[in-house]
Parts: C-alpha cells; sequence; structure tokens
C-alpha cells in the first residue's frame, strides 16, 4: 500500500482517518509476524507503520479535544 504524505493524512475525513488507523494497524501485525518468520526484507516498514498509527491517532486525538472544546 503506498503510504500517504503528512500534508494528505491531515485533510481525511474521520471515517477516512479511522481506516488508515486500521490499516496501519494490520500491517504493523503483518510485519512482526513477517519479522517472527524472517521473511521480512526491510525491517524500516516497521518504523513507518508505526509512526502512520502515530500520525493518524495523534489527529483524531486533536480533532476530539477541539470538538468538545
Amino acid at each position: 500500500m503506498p503510504e500517504k504524505k503528512k500534508g494528505e493524512v491531515g485533510r481525511m475525513t474521520d471515517e477516512e482517518l479511522a481506516g488508515e488507523l486500521k490499516t496501519a494497524r494490520d500491517e504493523l501485525l503483518d510485519l512482526r509476524f513477517q519479522l517472527a518468520t524472517r521473511q521480512l526484507k526491510n525491517v524500516r516498514e516497521i518504523r513507518r507503520a508505526r509512526r502512520r498509527i502515530a500520525r493518524a491517532m495523534t489527529l483524531q486525538h486533536q480533532r476530539e479535544t477541539t470538538k468538545s472544546a
């Protein structure tokens, strides 16, 4: 799956952001299985997936706090 740029993630709707978060978490799970079975060629993919998750979670949290304020 092509990685989205930082600015593109910020323009997503709440539903798209939730989908991006689920996709990134699923990808991280797959990458961890590949690492455990020694099938993973590029270990940096784990870091990229974790950062995608963090980016999506940060945006969700920011949106929740602005709605409640």
